[in-house]
Parts: C-alpha cells; structure tokens; sequence
C-alpha cells in the first residue's frame, strides 16, 4: 500500500496524468470548437436553439467538451501506456543480451586460460 502522498514522487504516475490532462485539453478543444460553431448557425438559423436559456446553451456545449476531453484523455493514456510497456520490453530484452554477451566473453576467456595452462604442461 502506498503512503499518503507518495504519488508526488512517482515518475511515471506524473507523466502519464501529464499525458492525460494534455490529451483532455486537446479533446475539450477539437470538441468544443465545432459545437461553438454550430451554438453560432443555431443562433442565426434556429429560433428553437434561440429560445433556449444561456444556461441550457452552455450545458449543451461543456457536455461535448467534457466528452470530447474524456475520449482524447483516454485515447493518449491508452497510447502512453503502449510506448511506456514497449520501452519496457525493450530494455529487459537488452538486459538479458548483456547478460548473453557477458557469459559468453566470460566462457571465452576461460576457455583461453584453459588452453593456455594445458600448452604449459
């Protein structure tokens, strides 16, 4: 179990809400663009859309912000995750050709010192 306030210190917590309030941002904003374009057609075409109060207009369009912030913050976190899994992957895959590569120098020299001792006898 973690101590309290033990997020502050952890790296790839941070990163990944830094990647996800990044993704929310950009989901808010490429959400909330059309619909303020389309709040500006209702307004001029719609006297439905006209007679609805400021506050349902401004429900209207923090919904499709949220959701728009909701699908991208997930899409990025799903995406970071990925990357943070294949580096990962990547680095014990190199660490075990090290391990590879140090046991086979190790096997290599004493096979040398093996072949040096039995031409001395």
């Amino acid at each position: 179990m973690r101590a309290h306030s033990s997020l502050s210190k952890d790296t790839d917590a941070n990163a990944a809400a830094a990647e996800a309030f990044k993704g929310a941002a950009v989901g808010a904003a490429k959400y909330g663009l059309p619909l303020a374009l389309l709040a500006l057609v209702g307004l001029s075409i719609s006297p439905v859309y006209r007679a609805l109060t400021v506050q349902f207009k401004l429900f209207i369009q923090m919904s499709g912000m949220t959701l728009g912030g909701m699908v991208e913050a997930d899409r990025r976190l799903r995406a970071y995750e990925g990357a943070v899994r294949r580096r990962k992957r990547v680095e014990r895959d190199e660490a075990v050709w090290r391990r590879y590569e140090t046991l086979l120098e190790e096997e290599a020299v004493a096979k040398r010192a093996r072949g040096r001792g039995a031409g001395e006898e």
